[in-house]
């Protein structure tokens, strides 16, 4: 199987502005902006759970939308790429 290149540092920056311009028009949600965010890193599973003091299985379950994660565990992921947990309002075609 073979694996993707690590980001640059260019990369990583790019992959950070698009999801925030996904994060203010509302376009990014979990749990897939969980896994966006850890491959913009160029992060396997288990590199990004060892990074946040996750485990892998806490990873793949959110990125699968099968767990209930903290507000804390959500607050770790958003920073990363300079995100905080909080409420975006509903553009009126999402509603």
């Amino acid at each position: 199987m073979a694996r993707w290149k690590k980001p640059t540092k260019e990369e990583i920056l790019e992959n950070r502005r698009t999801l925030a311009e996904r994060a203010r028009t509302g376009d990014l949600r979990l749990p897939g902006a969980v896994a966006e965010i850890r491959k913009g890193f160029g992060m396997t599973q288990s590199e990004f759970a060892n990074t946040l003091s996750l485990t892998r299985r806490q990873v793949a379950e959110i990125e699968a939308g099968t767990a209930n994660p903290t507000v804390e565990t959500l607050d770790k992921i958003g920073r990363l790429f300079g995100f905080g947990v909080g409420f975006v309002p509903r553009n009126r075609e999402q509603q």
